[in-house]
């Protein structure tokens, strides 16, 4: 597909549309789709234009410029007039980093992918408790967004781990004096990996007993903050506190700069995402995809990204596993970052 030559935004609206109607529906193909938004793209964003200028015209995804994410932090990506903004989330920042910034014209997008997201993981429809800010408190945080879909505001707990406790035992009581036979998770705790660990020294010697079924899912990273504790520890300290094997807890993957994120579950499992998100592990070296099993630096095509920009180049270490990906962790080089970190601030 050669570029697309676009009256500078006429027909996002109709793009926006298709996006949508391939995320809820199907309906489209994901390379046709991301091509067209790329070149899109990289008329209306004037700051990708210039990155993309270096680089031959794609004719597939994998083609596609990826990004790098510190151009987030330097300079507006955004490929809708500034005037039409109704979101702007926010990454955390540090001294010498700056804070990222992923500008809106719609959340719709962002709120299909999210979703759809969850329910594509089969991740089970339970009550959610969140050990996050709540969005009004957090507005600049696209997780606390993400969180105000999945659960009411009566159902965030956020450092008020006693009234947590108090909410899960009461759930417990509820099933225990339940006839039902039901077969579906009856609580489902969501928060950052560093507000779960904050909440099980809370507990300190306790445990709590959650109701049978129950699930966990953090969002991992400790970077830049006080602590650090491998995976398997925390994953541990789940199995010990509530009674969660490691199968029963998961992860979700993602970044303000995305619009949808990636999932697994248990310890050593690969990362999987939805239909309209994909990755490629490049070599740093080469710029070239590695072959299965290896190991590189980890790139990002999300087609919800429509209003900001579609292909991202991560500072994620990761080792391919076919079309999925199991993640290593931060690039030893890489400055702190995360969608995640504007809340675990607030906790340290």
């Amino acid at each position: 597909m050669g570029e697309q030559k676009v009256s500078q935004f006429g027909d996002l609206a109709e793009m926006e549309s298709q996006v949508l109607r391939f995320l809820r529906e199907g309906e489209g193909f994901f390379d046709d789709l991301i091509l067209k938004v790329h070149f899109w793209q990289r008329t209306a964003c004037v700051p990708y234009g210039v990155w993309c200028a270096s680089f031959p015209q794609p004719s597939s995804w994998r083609e596609i410029p990826a990004i790098p994410l510190a151009a987030f932090r330097q300079t507006a990506i955004r490929s809708f007039p500034a005037a039409e903004t109704t979101r702007t989330f926010r990454t955390s920042g540090t001294t010498g980093e700056g804070y990222g910034e992923h500008h809106f014209r719609t959340v719709d997008l962002y709120r299909a992918a999210a979703l759809g997201g969850w329910q594509r993981a089969k991740l089970p429809e339970a009550p959610v408790f969140c050990l996050l800010p709540a969005p009004e408190n957090a507005p600049h945080s696209s997780l606390s967004c993400m969180a105000g879909w999945l659960a009411p505001r009566e159902n965030f707990f956020f450092g008020h781990w006693e009234a947590l406790c108090a909410e899960v035992e009461a759930a417990s009581g509820r099933f225990s004096s339940s006839k039902s036979d039901t077969e579906a998770p009856s609580t489902i705790l969501f928060g950052t990996a560093l507000a779960f660990l904050d909440f099980f020294e809370f507990l300190d010697d306790r445990s709590l007993a959650l109701p049978p079924g129950s699930l966990a899912v953090e969002t991992g990273g400790y970077k830049g903050t006080r602590r650090d504790l491998p995976k398997a520890d925390l994953y541990a300290l789940f199995e010990k506190k509530l009674g969660l094997p490691p199968a029963s807890v998961w992860n979700e993957y993602g970044m303000t700069e995305l619009s949808s994120q990636f999932y697994t579950h248990d310890l050593g499992n690969p990362h999987g995402g939805a239909p309209w998100i994909r990755t490629m592990v490049i070599d740093p070296a080469t710029e070239r995809e590695v072959a299965d099993g290896g190991t590189g630096v980890l790139r990002i095509f999300d087609l919800a990204n429509t209003g900001s920009c579609c292909a991202i180049q991560t500072r994620d270490l990761a080792i391919r596993r076919g079309e999925n990906f199991e993640l290593l962790g931060r690039d030893p080089a890489a400055l702190p970052r995360g969608c995640s970190r504007a809340a675990d601030e607030m906790l340290t």
